[in-house]
This record gives structure tokens, sequence and C-alpha cells, in this order.
């Protein structure tokens, strides 16, 4: 059967609810509806929801949320933050994804060993002192737990997400830019909003 269209897809998605108190230091910010609709959309496509979904540091359940309704019946959402986690319950109830589970614990050391499935991830980008390379580190955990991973990154990441992907013996096979909207939540955001260029990279491991 298929699922939802990519459109009708992100429009579910605008109704889930953002982070209450979001913290810097774990750069907490609302995945876009619209870039989880277009993965989960193209994940279902590739047949990768057919298989178990992991979200890793899942946040307010974005894309987890988008997995399950998208087709697939086996989620599971991580995340270190247990707010985060009650706003990803709450925001999953509110569109009645009900095949999900949600575990409080480290994205990068989840209690999972290699297995066919697919993992999601929207990982910091690094930009605060201390999470420097922290996308590469959820790189490094979906190559050790899944067969495919979809993840996003800033701007300019293809170079090493392609040679981190190679040194592991796995393939960058679909790439594409999104934007990325940040409504200032910080203090040292000097605007009120503004838009980060980033791309997606789906990898076979």
């Amino acid at each position: 059967m298929a699922g939802p269209s990519r459109r009708s897809l992100a429009r579910e998605l605008e109704s889930l609810a953002d982070f209450s108190e979001p913290s810097a230091s774990l750069e907490q910010y609302l995945t876009p509806s619209d870039i989880a609709a277009h993965i989960c959309h193209r994940a279902a496509l590739e047949g990768d929801l057919e298989r178990p979904v992991v979200d890793l540091g899942t946040g307010t359940g974005m894309l987890a949320i988008a997995a399950a309704l998208a087709g697939s019946d086996r989620v599971l959402g991580i995340d270190v933050d247990p707010d985060a986690l009650a706003v990803a319950r709450e925001n999953a109830a509110r569109v009645g994804a009900d095949s999900i589970d949600w575990i409080l614990g480290d994205a990068t050391r989840p209690p999972l060993t290699r297995a066919d499935r697919t993992v999601l991830s929207n990982p910091p980008f690094g930009a605060q002192r201390g999470n420097r390379h922290a996308d590469r580190r959820f790189l490094e955990t979906a190559s050790e737990i899944a067969t495919v991973s979809y993840t996003i990154h800033n701007e300019g990441s293809q170079e090493f997400v392609e040679s981190f992907a190679a040194d592991e013996g796995g393939e960058v096979t679909h790439a594409f830019r999104a934007e990325f909207p940040l409504e200032r939540r910080f203090e040292f955001h000097e605007s009120a909003e503004e838009t980060l260029a980033a791309e997606v990279f789906r990898i076979e491991w």
C-alpha cells in the first residue's frame, strides 16, 4: 500500500511541538517538517522503511514520527534528554504514530548490535564548543548498527561524508541539499531567523 505523499506528510508533521526549553549545548533545533518528509518519503521509495528504523538523537521525535507515518511499523527513537523524549511521546500521540518505542540514552552508544536496519539522524552540526565532529560520532554509530542511514549535515560536508563512508566499507548513494531555517532561540543568535544550507546523505553500509 502506498504511503502518504511527501507534501501531505510534511503538512501532518507541521503540527508537532518544538522543544519546550531547547539546550544550546545539545544543539537542539527542531528538524524542519519538509526535510523530515523528504527523507522519509525517499526512504519509503527505496524500501528502507520495510526494515526496523532507529532515530538517533530523536529530539522531539520528528524523524521517528515521519518514518512511522510514512509506513514503518518498527521505529525506535533514542535521546539523552528526558524532556525532549516527553515532547516526542506527546507528538507521536498527537498524530497517532503508535509504532514507536522511545529509549533514554546516549544516541552514539545505543544498546544495539549490528542488524538489517535503517538509521535516521539529524546530529549536532558541531557549532557549539565541545561538539566538534559530533556528526562524525553519529556516522560511526550508524556504520556499526545499520545497513542504511540517512543523516543531515552542514553544507560542505559531502567530501567528508563520502570519505568516511568509504573508509568504513560504505557508499553514499544519494545526496541532496536542504534549507534549514533557524529561529532565534539562544542568546548568542544575532538575527530573528536565518537559514542554514544543509545536505542530506543516504549511505549503504
